[in-house]
């Protein structure tokens, strides 16, 4: 069985990470771990933009990523690429390494009330989405389906939180599996 890792940079809430490392080992089939949290990261913080360079985080997160394992990295920083005005996360494509933004998917973003389980179903769809990505899973144009692309709420709250019949074969043709 593979191994995933959830890294926190900075302070995220223990209830969010329990329910991630939870449902992401039954989406995935793998063991989940967590490494020691990170600090803020200062390092990636783009005055001029007033957001995080998600490309300096995974500069970052790639250092430690255990061999033979994926990394998902977790933080409340804004991110942003250069060519976007912000990312919700950002992956390498068949690679080891992945990053999920929190702070567009809180309610309180939006100017609205807190709701932890809305929190939690757009944090495992954009998981799920980037993770997704590290098998080697683009973009789908099934608007429901968690690799679909959402560049807004709206889009990222349509998908549900199982794949569609394509990426789940994908999927665990990747992962070596059958269904």
């Amino acid at each position: 069985m593979s191994f995933l890792y959830l890294a926190s940079i900075g302070r995220i809430e223990e209830e969010l990470l329990l329910f991630l490392e939870a449902r992401l080992g039954e989406v995935f089939g793998l063991q989940v771990g967590r490494l020691h949290p990170f600090v803020e990261p200062s390092y990636a913080f783009d005055p001029i933009r007033g957001q995080y360079s998600s490309v300096a985080l995974m500069r970052q997160l790639i250092e430690i990523c255990p061999d033979g394992a994926r990394l998902l990295g977790i933080t409340e920083k804004d991110l942003f690429i250069p060519v976007l005005s912000f990312v919700f996360g950002q992956a390498q494509l068949n690679g080891r390494l992945a990053v999920v933004s929190l702070a567009r998917l809180h309610q309180e973003f939006y100017r609205l009330a807190p709701d932890p389980a809305i929190l939690e179903q757009r944090a495992l769809k954009e998981s799920m989405h980037e993770l997704g990505h590290t098998f080697g899973l683009v973009h789908c144009p099934e608007r429901s389906c968690p690799m679909s692309l959402a560049t807004n709420i709206r889009q990222l709250d349509l998908k549900k939180t199982q794949w569609c019949v394509s990426c789940e074969i994908m999927l665990r043709e990747a992962m070596g599996q059958s269904r």
